[in-house]
């Protein structure tokens, strides 16, 4: 077999260990849910080897979406660690076998302090899960490895069953965009979900504006002065008027230099994409990009009464990572 014969079976494999799990989730998946959503305590993930890489990353998974979770090994807990648990916990327990002797070790404790359990076993008959509270069945016909020895289809059954139930907490607890960006405010994603208008648009001073009645050489002017490639035009008021930017006097400036003496408000677009300053970056960022016919690099920005209070340019988005 070639090397891509041999991947895509891989993906096979796990693709269908992925939708066998389906068929699988029964009263139990939705007592595990019902579990976490009205405990007063915390979500202990546990697992010992690969099943413990898959805990950590589930246990993170719950803790960014709104269900407080952390990762406990379990090596450790028999040595001091299983102080950290309580007894309004809930334990996630993780293992392929349902009889690591680590696991099996600190259910005992458990017991003990009061934790409930829910174990993710590929065997429900397992030591781990007839001492569980709730088994989950996350076993899987055959490893896509082809010794059927290393964690493969497993670990990636494993995974996805702990992101449905991250996923089904999160609709329980009704996680909006706005927390998910509390627990995100570092890296582009931060910046996508946190970073606003008001941040990134040039305002004061550095707001390109000009009077409709102004002629075209002076907006060309502030053109320059400002570095946005545009200028707000505005009413007496305040009020934008309109949009000229240097591409509309570039275009204009092919009929002869008189362009230059012609009054801003016979030569701008009137009624421009705007956008206020609350909005958040990434969504100037969106009405630039889909605008019709062409993508524009600049946006008005203004207040409720209309007034241009700046002016928004895709450079500054992009170079803060807005994306």
């Amino acid at each position: 077999m070639s090397v891509i014969d041999v991947a895509s079976q891989v993906l096979r494999d796990e693709a269908r260990a992925i939708l066998d799990l389906i068929g699988k989730l029964n009263g139990n998946f939705e007592t595990a849910v019902e579990m976490i959503h009205h405990s007063r305590g915390r979500v202990v993930v546990t697992g010992m080897g690969k099943s413990g890489h898959i805990a950590r990353k589930v246990a993170a998974t719950m803790a960014s979406t709104g269900t407080p979770a952390f990762f406990l090994h379990p090596a450790e807990g028999i040595h001091g660690d299983l102080g950290m648990v309580t007894s309004e916990d809930i334990v996630v327990a993780y293992s392929n076998s349902g009889e690591t002797a680590e696991i099996v070790h600190i259910l005992p404790s458990l017991r003990r302090i009061g934790a409930r359990i829910i174990a993710v076993v590929g065997h429900v008959d397992s030591t781990l899960g007839r001492n569980a509270d709730v088994a989950l069945d996350a076993g899987v016909d055959h490893e896509a490895c082809p010794l059927g020895l290393a964690p493969t289809s497993s670990t990636t059954a494993a995974l996805a069953l702990g992101d449905a139930l991250a996923v089904c907490l999160m609709e329980k607890h009704h996680f909006t965009a706005d927390q998910f960006a509390v627990f995100h405010p570092g890296g582009s994603l931060g910046k996508r979900l946190l970073m606003t208008v008001d941040m990134v648009m040039h305002k004061g001073d550095g707001n390109p504006v000009i009077g409709s009645g102004a002629l075209v050489k002076d907006a060309l002017f502030v053109m320059t002065d400002k570095g946005m490639g545009a200028v707000n035009a505005i009413d007496e008021n305040g009020v934008l008027a309109g949009l000229l930017t240097d591409g509309d006097v570039r275009r204009g400036l092919k009929n002869g230099t008189e362009f230059l003496n012609r009054p801003v408000q016979d030569v701008m677009t009137v009624s421009p994409k705007v956008i206020t300053a609350d909005r958040l970056a990434a969504e100037a960022l969106h009405v630039m990009e889909k605008h019709s016919p062409h993508p524009i690099t600049v946006l008005p920005v203004v207040d409720e009464n209309g007034k241009a209070v700046g002016m928004v340019h895709i450079t500054d988005l992009l170079k803060q990572g807005v994306v």
